[in-house]
């Protein structure tokens, strides 16, 4: 029986071809989406607690109350912002499921998505399988940077959303307060949704900004932020990510989320919640980490 049209152009995702590549050659994978090392020992000790210690049975479609109040708790620290937990918080199957939910939540067929390219490969299939449209502007080396004019013209009648991912995967490139604000002006020009990928917000480095989109003037009610615990925190395997947006959006991503997954692991959700109220010395050590590994490669390639 033939894979739908709707997927059958998509093949086998790159990360699992570069994954059978690297085996196949005996080569180091850089590719890869999680790091060399595991997560830290205190928070596998917290999802062994939840194993242990908690009901194993399904926890509510939104999340558990603990996680999605670490969650707002945390988006408040980082932003001034508040949100309820209850109505404007989704724990999903990671950041993916998150961008599968607010496609298909929010997209009609023939809606148009605005994504910069290069971009991580679910995007396309998560605007496909809503049976929406992308609409591509370039980010162009060296500095990988999108033209303004470029970017206007990628908007239609037919515009429902811009998909933003800052940091940015796979170039690294933070988005500049600037550019954001480009973005937040067309986005209420055209009256649609940015759907922003943030899940290396933590791994920002060199003095660099990272600015969430739904904190500019007029974004609030028109963002949802997609973020993941597995990239900060090592355990990506997890699949533990979250959406915070306004009520009326949250609506949207849960129409889908309840029918894509219903349910997220239940002790991993408690473990997560300890994760997100870790000392703000656990993020900076983190971020040296990388720094240290990042300037060994380059040092090792100049």
């Amino acid at each position: 029986m033939a894979v739908s049209s709707r997927l059958s152009s998509f093949g086998t995702t790159i990360f699992a071809e570069m994954s059978r590549l690297a085996i196949v050659h005996g080569a180091v994978n850089l590719g890869q989406g999680f790091p060399d090392f595991d997560g830290p020992d205190w928070l596998k000790d917290a999802a062994s607690r939840a194993l242990r210690d908690h009901p194993n049975q399904y926890a509510p479609t939104g999340g558990l109350p603990a996680l999605t109040t670490a969650i707002a708790d945390r988006w408040a620290l980082r932003t001034g912002m508040h949100p309820d937990p209850a109505t404007e918080v989704t724990v999903t199957c990671g950041c993916t499921e998150g961008i599968a939910a607010a496609m298909i939540g929010l997209l009609n067929p023939g809606d148009e998505v605005v994504v910069f390219e290069p971009y991580y490969d679910s995007y396309r299939a998560c605007i496909a399988m809503a049976d929406g449209v992308p609409r591509y502007v370039p980010l162009r080396a060296p500095g990988f940077v999108f033209d303004p004019d470029e970017f206007r013209a990628a908007f239609s009648g037919r515009t429902r959303a811009v998909l933003i991912n800052t940091p940015h995967n796979p170039t690294g490139r933070v988005l500049t307060r600037e550019e954001l604000s480009l973005i937040a002006e067309l986005c209420i020009e055209h009256d649609c949704i940015a759907i922003a990928d943030e899940v290396y917000e933590e791994l920002v480095f060199d003095g660099r900004e990272h600015v969430s989109i739904a904190t500019l003037p007029g974004m609030a009610d028109r963002t949802i932020t997609l973020s993941s615990l597995g990239k900060t925190f090592s355990v990506t395997g997890w699949k533990i990510g979250w959406a915070v947006a306004s009520p009326e959006l949250t609506r949207a991503v849960r129409a889908a989320h309840q029918f894509l997954t219903f349910a997220i692991a239940t002790p991993l959700q408690h473990a997560a919640a300890a994760a997100l109220r870790a000392p703000d010395s656990y993020f900076t050590e983190l971020r040296v980490q990388y720094t240290q590994k990042r300037d060994l490669l380059c040092d090792a390639l100049a």
